[in-house]
């Protein structure tokens, strides 16, 4: 632990009880999630999708989400297409796939509930040590403290802490504090108010310290620049990748798609256009061509440019060209993906795709009409067009 005297910890808890408390009861936001009674699935649910998300954004997904899959049960029934269809937009679809894992194992180990226990929570798929220190205790009520960045925030501005945050020994630090301020009659208020106050008043940006029901116990609220805590480490620069994607269209006008591999890899399981990364001193034609050769057995003519996209994903950034294309010979092989499927652009919505490619399928559906082979290719003897 940090050397905080017992004395001014007692003073902290005692702030916790009579201030904080009361404020988090005044102040708390109306969220689905913090209805009453709590259902543990929901509870779960929602500490999975709030995970790296905006509260605001979550919402909605929360909402529809428990209307489609009301309980474990459910969920572990449902096809992984259909769970990761309803994620759409959230990002970070690994945690679609673990929830869906693990509400399996719930059915087949627990009785279709999530179990109190938290060992027995800890080991289900996707749940690391805040995500069981949340669940066991908003739903449960089990006297464990949680560690977020809302709570890493506002430790380290109440302590003025020097330490940088993003080191192991740091966190190990501040989770002891957070045990030890915890107030195990109220475990749930006490992490909850911790977490909506670094919300709400401990921001990032332009934190709102005279409204903080903590601000005469606040180290860094003594400070010229509160904003200064908590110290972290610079961030290296984000890599930025350049990537080309096939809208390959065969004699009937439909498009090609392709499933990632559900198994593995970031965007497992959704469907994309498909294409890759461009190698050095390749054009972007030749980037797509090469792409397709590889990832389907497709020798492909790549033709005019329908739109770049810019997106920016957790550890990097990519520029995405994606240009019109046809088979010149060859007809789709899984050799680097785990399907294909011909649609058409009002039938889009029968896939889970990613942000990115939503872009791509935003501007096949602002086109005046529907992309037709012979506008993209004028009639010229193709060899053979995939059926």
């Amino acid at each position: 632990m940090f050397p905080i005297p017992s004395s001014i910890l007692r003073a902290l808890r005692a702030a916790v009880r009579r201030h904080l408390l009361p404020w988090f009861a005044k102040n708390a936001r109306d969220l689905p999630w913090r209805a009453e009674p709590r259902p543990p699935y929901a509870v779960w649910i929602s500490e999975i999708m709030l995970q790296q998300t905006r509260v605001d954004t979550v919402v909605p997904y929360f909402r529809r989400f428990l209307a489609r899959f009301p309980d474990p049960a459910s969920l572990a029934a449902a096809p992984l297409q259909d769970v990761l269809k309803l994620w759409e937009g959230l990002g970070y679809y690994s945690r679609a796939r673990q929830i869906h894992k693990a509400a399996k194992i719930l059915v087949r180990d627990h009785g279709g509930r999530l179990p109190s226990d938290p060992e027995a929570l800890a080991a289900l798929p996707g749940l690391g040590p805040y995500a069981t220190a949340a669940i066991a205790s908003f739903a449960f009520g089990l006297p464990l403290a949680v560690l977020d960045g809302n709570v890493i925030r506002v430790f380290s501005r109440l302590l003025a802490l020097p330490d940088d945050v993003g080191l192991p020994a740091t966190k190990k630090k501040l989770q002891q504090l957070a045990d030890a301020l915890l107030l195990r009659d109220r475990p749930a208020a006490t992490n909850e108010a911790w977490m909506e106050l670094g919300a709400l008043v401990c921001t990032p940006r332009n934190p709102r310290c005279s409204e903080c029901p903590l601000r005469r116990a606040c180290r860094a609220a003594k400070t010229p620049n509160p904003e200064a805590f908590p110290h972290k480490k610079k961030k290296m620069k984000v890599p930025h990748k350049v990537v080309g994607a096939a809208v390959i269209l065969n004699a009937k006008n439909q498009i090609l798609v392709a499933q990632r591999n559900p198994e593995k890899g970031m965007l497992a399981g959704l469907w994309e256009f498909p294409g890759g990364k461009i190698a050095e001193g390749e054009t972007m034609p030749q980037c797509i061509a090469r792409e397709l050769k590889e990832e389907m057995g497709l020798d492909i003519e790549v033709g005019p440019h329908l739109v770049t996209v810019h997106h920016a994903y957790s550890h990097f950034t990519i520029e995405l060209h994606a240009h019109f294309a046809r088979i010149r010979s060859g007809r789709p092989r899984h050799l680097e993906c785990a399907g294909h499927a011909w649609t058409t652009r009002d039938r889009f919505g029968d896939f889970p795709f990613s942000k990115a490619d939503h872009e791509i399928i935003r501007a096949l559906r602002d086109l005046p009409a529907a992309p037709r082979l012979r506008d993209c290719f004028p009639p010229d003897g193709i060899r053979k067009t995939a059926p």
